[in-house]
């Protein structure tokens, strides 16, 4: 943190200490500080999870944590540093007041004036910096006037008094600490907390034309040409589409303006949200990405207007391609990795399928746990069905969670012909270190029982090391039961509805290994994977196809 944002923390947190309840002109429920206008939360509340709040459990991303494991007679979770960012910015996000708002009781709201609160208390220094990142204070603003109503109606005055000073409070550090956000998703955050602030509290046409401001920009240079998310992320382009469709709701609510930027990127938002989900309705796992909620995904979508739309099946600026059929979809990463945006994976080229409803091929998935070791190893191009040379990473990951090398150029080309489709695809991920070049061909026949691959390692530059073995990981559902057959050149794969793929290839040895899969980014299901590995040679080319076997093989 640098002198000056130093010095603007200070000062808010200094006032923060300083909060006393406004005892003149208020009512018993915060009569004179109701907010100007209410932001929308579009996404509904879980009253099974604001239960489990009420006792005392704190789940976000999978990961639950008891609060009084926080220390001895503690009632409150802000203690906890372990269970990674991930948890600890949901937490100090609020957006679970939603979920204690859906039990709707008067318990519910005194335990959440209670947590709003002891998190005022807790918070008077800058110890917890996820508490004070630019996004995790937009968010926390956002949540806070959403459900404001919920938090002041039953409320006595020094909490309604505390509650509106440290929101303007709040309002005031967001707007000079605003140019800190990380690129990306943050920075929309960011804008949207500005908004709302700017509009829900006196005295904010400042923070409404400064996050104006921010917004278009951010879309200008995040939002790529096809409609995707720059972090090239499922989740975050799915928590982008919320971000926006939320800001417009508390806009057309209050009566204000909703610039035509920020309708169309909704507009553009969700055709590629739809290319991105898989057959049983979740997200497909790049880039660190979750499956997230299908309920939640329509829902973005209804409110993105774009009920009964249709997936785009190319997005070359985002660098993702999809082909539909009735047996099969199929859905690759064909672009450069993002240089935007945290935990980008080394994914390139990796490829996901699914059968119907069931998933088949998938990548592990992206990790949201304390453990970092893990966020590491899925993070590896190992951990995605693609092909590995030498078991290295065809980007090099920082630990900052950024890309600092990798492929720089990934060709593309699509046909589409009689119901058919074939992709043809190469990176250069691994042409400076090892001078070779990863090509690989997608094939789908028109119904899609029948799915062709051919990867090929091909030598451009003479060095003097050039790879030794590759490995060609197909990464398999957890629900999926694989096993070799009799001559070991194939295996099978048989889904829970009791279809049976078969998948075989020539150039390489079979073998079905062990594999982890963390859909949900919290939880690691033991899994496995079809191996396709041999030495390199001075052409290597490995042929593997998948093919439905007819009912009752």
């Amino acid at each position: 943190m640098g002198e000056r944002d130093g010095l603007a923390a200070g000062r808010l947190l200094g006032a923060l200490r300083r909060l006393r309840p406004r005892s003149s002109g208020l009512a018993a429920d915060g009569g004179s500080l109701r907010l100007l206008h209410r932001a929308d939360d579009p996404v509904p509340g879980v009253a099974s999870r604001g239960e489990a709040l009420l006792a005392g459990d704190y789940e976000f991303g999978g990961l639950t944590v008891r609060a009084s494991d926080a220390g001895a007679g503690a009632s409150a979770p802000w203690r906890h540093r372990e269970e990674g960012a991930y948890w600890l910015t949901e937490l100090h996000a609020f957006a679970w007041l939603r979920d204690l708002r859906a039990v709707g009781t008067r318990h519910a709201a005194e335990r959440a004036r209670f947590l709003v609160l002891d998190w005022l208390r807790q918070h008077r220094s800058i110890e917890q910096l996820a508490a004070w990142e630019p996004a995790a204070l937009g968010r926390r603003l956002s949540a806070w006037l959403a459900h404001s109503e919920f938090l002041l109606q039953g409320a006595d005055a020094e909490f309604a008094g505390r509650f509106h000073q440290a929101l303007e409070l709040q309002a005031s550090h967001l707007l000079r600490t605003a140019r800190n956000a990380d690129q990306g998703l943050p920075q929309l955050i960011v804008a949207k907390g500005m908004i709302e602030s700017g509009l829900c509290l006196p005295d904010g046409e400042r923070r409404v034309s400064q996050g104006h401001k921010l917004l278009e920009a951010t879309l200008e240079q995040h939002l790529l040409g096809d409609g995707g998310h720059v972090e090239r992320n499922p989740s975050s382009h799915l928590a982008a589409l919320w971000s926006l469709a939320a800001l417009r709701a508390t806009l057309e609510a209050g009566g204000h303006p909703v610039v035509p930027e920020l309708s169309e990127g909704i507009a553009r938002l969700a055709p590629v949200l739809r290319m991105l989900r898989h057959g049983d309705g979740a997200l497909a796992l790049f880039n660190g990405g979750v499956e997230e909620e299908r309920g939640l995904i329509d829902l973005a979508l209804s409110r993105a207007a774009e009920v009964g739309g249709h997936a785009l099946l190319d997005a070359p600026d985002t660098g993702f391609r999809r082909i539909e059929s009735r047996h099969a979809t199929l859905i690759a990463d064909t672009g450069v990795p993002s240089v935007t945006g945290r935990w980008a994976h080394a994914g390139t080229l990796s490829l996901e399928m699914s059968a119907g409803r069931e998933r088949l091929i998938v990548n592990c998935g992206g990790w949201r746990g304390g453990e970092s070791a893990w966020r590491e190893a899925l993070r590896a191009t190992a951990a995605h069905s693609t092909l590995t040379v030498d078991d290295t990473n065809s980007a090099t990951l920082d630990a900052s969670g950024t890309i600092a090398d990798g492929p720089t150029t990934v060709q593309v080309e699509r046909r589409d012909q009689d119901g058919a489709t074939w992709i043809d695809a190469s990176h250069d991920g691994y042409l400076d270190t090892l001078g070779l070049v990863h090509k690989r061909r997608l094939y789908a026949g028109a119904a899609g029982a029948d799915v062709r691959g051919e990867d090929s390692l091909i030598h451009v530059r003479k060095r003097r090391r050039q790879g030794r073995e590759f490995a060609l990981r197909f990464h398999l559902h957890p629900d999926v039961r694989s096993a070799l057959t009799e001559d070991r050149r194939a295996a099978l794969l048989r889904l829970p509805s009791g279809a049976v793929w078969q998948m075989r290839a020539v150039g390489a040895s079979v073998s079905i290994d062990e594999s982890v899969y963390a859909g949900d980014g919290a939880n690691r299901r033991r899994t496995s994977q079809v191996a396709l590995t041999g030495p390199i040679e001075d052409t290597t080319t490995v042929k593997w196809a998948l093919r439905l076997l007819p009912t009752g093989n």
